[in-house]
C-alpha cells in the first residue's frame, strides 16, 4: 500500500491510526532519509498507544529507548551503526521480546537483527513538505 500525507501533521495522524494494529511482539522497520519524519512516526505511535510522548527523542546518540507503557515500545535508531557486526556488541536482541513492540529506525544497517515478520514502512519526503508512505497491508486490529 503506498498513502501520500501533506505535511507532519498529516503524518502523525497516520502513525496514530496505524498504532492500534500492532500487539505485543510487533516489529515495524521504519526507511526514510534524515528528516523524513522516522522519529516523529514514532511519537505519534507511542502517544496513541501510551497517551502521551513527553519521553519520546531519537536515540541516536544511545541506540535506544524503552518507552514504559502497556505495552511498552523500544525505539531503536541504528543510524550510528557502520558495520552490521557493530549489533552484536550493542546486545539489542532482547528488544525484539514478545511483551513489547519494537521500532527500528535505520534497519538497513542491520538486517539480519530483524525477524522475518518485521512490517516494514517506507517514508520519503523531508522538512514541512509532504510525504510518501509505504506500507504492506495489514489486517485491521
Amino acid at each position: 500500500m503506498e498513502t501520500q500525507v501533506p505535511d507532519l501533521a498529516a503524518l502523525d495522524a497516520f502513525a496514530q491510526r496505524f498504532a492500534p494494529r500492532l500487539r505485543p511482539g510487533s516489529v515495524v522497520a521504519l526507511h526514510g532519509s534524515l528528516g523524513a519524519g522516522k522519529t516523529a512516526f514514532v511519537r505519534a505511535l507511542v502517544r496513541c498507544l501510551h497517551g502521551s510522548d513527553d519521553a519520546v527523542s531519537s536515540p541516536t546518540f544511545v541506540f535506544r529507548q524503552l518507552y514504559g507503557g502497556d505495552p511498552p515500545v523500544e525505539h531503536l535508531d541504528l543510524y550510528r551503526v557502520d558495520d552490521p557486526a557493530e549489533i552484536d556488541d550493542l546486545g539489542l536482541e532482547d528488544a525484539f521480546a514478545p511483551d513489547r513492540i519494537t521500532v527500528v529506525e535505520w534497519p538497513e544497517r542491520a538486517p539480519t537483527l530483524l525477524p522475518p515478520d518485521t512490517i516494514v514502512i517506507g517514508i520519503r519526503g523531508s522538512g514541512d513538505g509532504p510525504r510518501t508512505i509505504t506500507l504492506p497491508d495489514l489486517p485491521r486490529g
